[in-house]
């Protein structure tokens, strides 16, 4: 055997990319819904954060500090396979959009804290003198200059979010890797694990220039 018909066997992965593509329809599925959950929710409580009652914040930190250290894995297997055993049972796909979600949200919320802490205090006191209300000063004078500020951590984020949904495998759902491992055992050859590889690369390497290009756009910005 050589290296090329080990690991680039031409017939096995044309064989298996019909799969692969399929796993890849299910990653974008889970890594879009999740991405979008955890903006609206990290946006959420990023806010929550600045006027939410002192237990409210509490509880928000506690929540964003345990999900920002709990592994991923772990919350999967958690969602999955302890949550029936208290009458919560999700599919596949709900596990894997709630664990990713989760872990998402709270990322993203220290993100728009940061930018949002990043505004001069004085935007806050310039909207208080001209009589806006605490939503009109977030929505129409604050966010708007705070997303300039996130939106590569953010894109970085969302990165990160498509490369976890991986770890989808672990229960059952046929995303990308799943594919590919099961087109590796039925072919006894690990070709389709190259293809899928390959297919990541393809989906995130623009995403991870986009983020270089926002790097030096706002970077310019600031000079």
């Amino acid at each position: 055997m050589t290296l090329l018909n080990t690991f680039f066997n031409l017939q096995v992965l044309a064989d298996s990319l019909p799969a692969l593509l399929w796993g890849l329809v299910v990653t974008l599925q889970i890594g879009v819904t999740s991405i979008l959950v955890g903006l609206g929710g990290g946006l959420f409580l990023a806010v929550a954060r600045l006027y939410a009652p002192r237990l409210f914040k509490l509880l928000i930190r506690i929540y964003i500090d345990i999900f920002r250290s709990i592994p991923l894995l772990v919350l999967l297997i958690v969602v999955y396979y302890a949550l029936p055993f208290v009458g919560i049972r999700l599919s596949p796909f709900l596990s894997a959009v709630t664990a990713l979600s989760l872990v998402s949200a709270a990322y993203t919320a220290e993100i728009f804290r940061a930018g949002i802490e990043a505004i001069p205090h004085g935007q806050f006191e310039a909207s208080a003198a001209l009589g806006l209300s605490n939503r009109h000063t977030m929505i129409d004078v604050i966010l708007p200059q705070a997303i300039r500020i996130v939106i590569p951590p953010l894109t970085n984020n969302c990165i990160n979010v498509m490369k976890d949904t991986a770890l989808a495998s672990v229960v059952a759902m046929p995303d990308l890797l799943k594919q590919a491992t099961q087109a590796q055992a039925l072919a006894a050859n690990p070709t389709p694990l190259i293809g899928a590889a390959l297919i990541y690369v393809a989906l995130l390497w623009p995403m991870v220039a986009v983020v270089s290009r926002l790097e030096k756009h706002f970077s310019r910005g600031k000079r």
